[in-house]
């Protein structure tokens, strides 16, 4: 829950703005006077500030230059009497957020409280973002999310990229496969190398060979691996037996057994390259990932426009994780760009759907959660849900959801 914390030294008031708090889902910290509420006064501190300007001792003044020291971003709003509306005008030159005039109405509080929690959470993940671009860590840096199925692709890249072998990467279309890729170069030995991507489809086995020559040294992407012609694929099989060739990292979307079994494409290949597997995660897997992502690429769309990043409604955060996203990160990044550009959204189709059609998306998306993170199997994922295994199973029958779909 989203924190405020609440200073007044009058007993009445303070009582009566926590429960006006908790019943509109806020977590208050109620104190009493500053010296109560200063050890929660942390550059951490994720909420908001609410202080009264009248109080015995240490005033809201002093309480607001305190936290301006401590974190010149952290949101301050003034609780004023009606005698104190020049103060609180003079307060807010020197940082203050907002005044609210005792008593405030409900509605106003929220508002403004609103308006200061999304703000002081952008600032507080864009901190996060930074330290991530400090700590020289390309796979939290480039790999963004927070669901424990980012934090698992994160620990695959970290685990092949300082190997010499071949990696295959898997994913769904849009899902970011050539990043990942680019990732685990950039974490590699052969990082100083070349980066060498090139589209597998049509390529030849000349063709093949002047690649593998011009990422000497470094690492060769080939994305669609499946796409690649039979002759080549023989080809790169014999290439990689080279040991002065280049590392290569192959992408597909496509699932490769069924073509081994049928012949399509090279089970020497196949068997060289699955040694070393990443899996990214479809967006309907992981759907906790959808805020922070669509956050981090407004900022990027604002900025590639040279527009000023707009407020994000956090309804509009629920709706958009209600969605299966088909083309994953790539439609995501194209909805942000839309939304940056004021363009009506397709995803706000969700407008027009009942409470019961909204929640069906919802809980979709946890089952097919629940299943990538335990590997495409029914019986523990019905079990990490806590949901008796018929009921789990009339639940995947009932949305299409088939298990074997996100083993990895």
């Amino acid at each position: 829950m989203q924190k405020v914390l609440l200073v007044d030294d009058d007993a009445a008031v303070r009582d009566a703005l926590t429960q006006t708090l908790e019943l509109n889902d806020l977590s208050p910290i109620a104190c009493a006077s500053f010296v109560v509420a200063k050890d929660h006064i942390t550059p951490e501190f994720e909420g908001v500030i609410v202080s009264d300007i009248r109080m015995p001792g240490r005033d809201g003044f002093h309480l607001l230059e305190y936290a301006r020291e401590i974190d010149p971003a952290l949101p301050v709003v003034l609780l004023t009497g009606e005698g104190d509306i020049p103060m609180a005008v003079r307060a807010m030159s020197e940082g203050a957020v907002d005044f609210l005039e005792k008593p405030c109405a409900t509605a106003d509080l929220l508002a403004v409280l609103q308006r200061a929690l999304q703000t002081r959470a952008l600032v507080l993940e864009n901190r996060q973002l930074k330290r991530q671009l400090e700590s020289g860590d390309p796979a939290a840096r480039l790999l963004l999310g927070v669901s424990p199925l980012a934090e698992e692709l994160r620990r695959q890249v970290r685990r092949v990229a300082p190997t010499p072998t071949e990696v295959l990467i898997t994913g769904p279309t849009g899902s970011g496969v050539s990043k990942v890729a680019e990732v685990i170069h950039l974490m590699s030995p052969q990082a100083q190398g070349a980066f060498i991507k090139r589209a597998a489809a049509g390529v030849k086995t000349t063709e093949l060979d002047l690649l593998m020559q011009e990422a000497a040294g470094g690492t060769l992407f080939l994305d669609d691996i499946q796409s690649l012609p039979i002759e080549a694929q023989t080809s790169l099989v014999y290439l990689l037996d080279d040991p002065t060739s280049p590392r290569l990292i192959a992408g597909s979307t496509a699932d490769l057994p069924p073509r081994v079994e049928n012949g399509s494409f090279s089970a020497d290949l196949y068997y060289r390259l699955e040694g070393m597997r990443v899996r990214i995660p479809a967006l309907s897997e992981r759907p906790s990932d959808i805020p922070p992502l669509f956050r981090h690429y407004v900022v990027v769309s604002a900025e590639q426009a040279g527009l000023a990043v707009p407020e994000i409604d956090n309804a509009y955060l629920t709706m958009l994780m209600t969605q299966d996203w088909p083309g994953n990160t790539r439609s995501l990044m194209s909805a942000a760009m839309r939304f940056v550009l004021g363009m009506p959204e397709e995803v706000t189709r969700a407008d027009g759907l009942g409470l019961a059609e909204q929640l069906a998306q919802v809980e979709r998306s946890i089952l097919i959660a629940a299943l990538g993170r335990q590997n495409g199997r029914a019986a523990a994922a019905a079990q990490a849900l806590q949901v008796p295994r018929k009921t789990f199973y009339d639940k995947l029958a009932r949305y299409g959801i088939r298990p074997e779909d996100y083993r990895r």
